[in-house]
């Protein structure tokens, strides 16, 4: 048994209940190409959400090249640079460029504010990420885009079961695309959806994700292999199963976080307005290292000597990783809050896999190592 602490180490739900769903697969031998499994995971992701469509992918990553493809987007799309490589290299991927812009250093995300003076003749949409599970500014994001004409993207990878003034994050934009990667609160081993309430957009994401078939033996446009398995489906039912008991296990270690750390110089534990739903999913931490007497990645480093593996979130940042910095080697110089923010920020193990024993071992290393 791995005695170490890992972010993002996988919840698991019912193992009964999992290969009750495993051994009906076997049984019916239909593995994919929309099977019950996950007609029933796209329903019951609909439901969730509350949104018209959900439409089931192979990964997250797909989802967004798929859904970037569906949109019609080509030129140059407005996103921030503090993500996962993921959200980048989906747009390039299709040779789509991707035009980073600065993030709000209070919530993380994309900063409206500076995105209308990075709009020019080739943009074609905003991407937007909700870190953290927090959504974007929303209603900003969709005023520009619309006064612009462009069309209006979310990576929601972070956001399943989160909520916004009311809203539940699947139902913004044109579209928003979901993680079920096996480090996410909810997992289906590796997969993910993209979400909307357009039905022609859905039409063509259903299209797209199958080789563009509209019929049997009958193609009518370019497409890929998108598709989500059976098992993935499964297993994601399972596990939403235990969405609850994930979430309370979450938000409980999170104020532990908060409770253990407060009083230390120089460290916060990033709050969650629990007005809002919330997965609780991220443990983050900005380290002023001035004040706290120690730099984030020493911090860091000797935590991963204790077998306490914690996260630079999202260092360095996308421009500063390949090929973003060769195209564009000066790009840092117009996101100061990005360039501030990938030195401080780390993240800390939560979820089923980490028990109240190992957070307080956590606790208590940081409380050592924290003048």
């Amino acid at each position: 048994m791995n005695d170490k602490l890992y972010v993002g180490r996988p919840n698991i739900g019912s193992r009964e209940a999992f290969l009750a769903r495993v051994n009906d697969i076997y049984d019916r031998r239909w593995l994919s190409n929309d099977g019950p499994y996950v007609l029933e995971f796209e329903a019951t992701m609909s439901r969730l959400l509350g949104v018209k469509h959900c439409v089931a992918m192979c990964n997250a990553t797909v989802g967004l090249e798929i859904a970037i493809r569906a949109l019609g987007l080509t030129g140059e799309v407005i996103l921030p640079s503090f993500t996962f490589i993921a959200t980048a290299h989906a747009l390039q991927w299709q040779q789509i460029t991707p035009v980073f812009c600065d993030i709000d250093p209070l919530t993380h995300n994309i900063d409206p504010s500076k995105v209308e003076a990075l709009i020019t003749p080739r943009t074609t949409a905003i991407l937007g990420v909700h870190l953290w599970g927090r959504a974007c500014n929303v209603e900003a994001l969709q005023k520009i885009a619309d006064r612009h004409g462009l069309k209006l993207l979310f990576d929601a990878a972070h956001a399943f079961a989160c909520s916004d003034n009311g809203r539940m994050i699947g139902g913004f934009g044109d579209a928003e695309v979901f993680s079920f990667h096996a480090t996410k609160f909810i997992n289906t081993l590796e997969g993910g959806i993209v979400s909307t309430n357009n039905d022609d957009l859905a039409l063509r994401l259903r299209q797209m994700k199958n080789f563009g078939f509209t019929g049997y033996d009958q193609v009518e446009s370019i497409g890929t292999n998108g598709k989500m398995n059976e098992v993935s489906a499964a297993m994601g039912l399972t596990n939403l199963e235990s969405l609850d008991e994930f979430i309370a296990i979450n938000r409980a270690h999170y104020h532990r976080y908060r409770e253990r750390l407060a009083d230390l110089p120089g460290l916060t534990v990033m709050p969650y307005d629990e007005t809002w739903k919330c997965n609780f999913q991220y443990i983050v931490v900005d380290l002023d290292s001035e004040i706290a007497g120690i730099s984030r990645d020493e911090l860091v480093r000797r935590l991963h000597e204790q077998g306490v593996i914690a996260r630079r979130y999202f260092f360095p940042g996308c421009h500063r990783m390949e090929p973003y910095l060769t195209l564009n080697p000066e790009a840092g110089g117009n996101l100061p809050e990005t360039e501030k923010l990938v030195q401080r920020l780390f993240c800390l193990p939560t979820g089923s896999g980490v028990s109240v024993a190992d957070l307080e071992r956590v606790c208590d290393l940081i409380r050592g190592l924290v003048k």
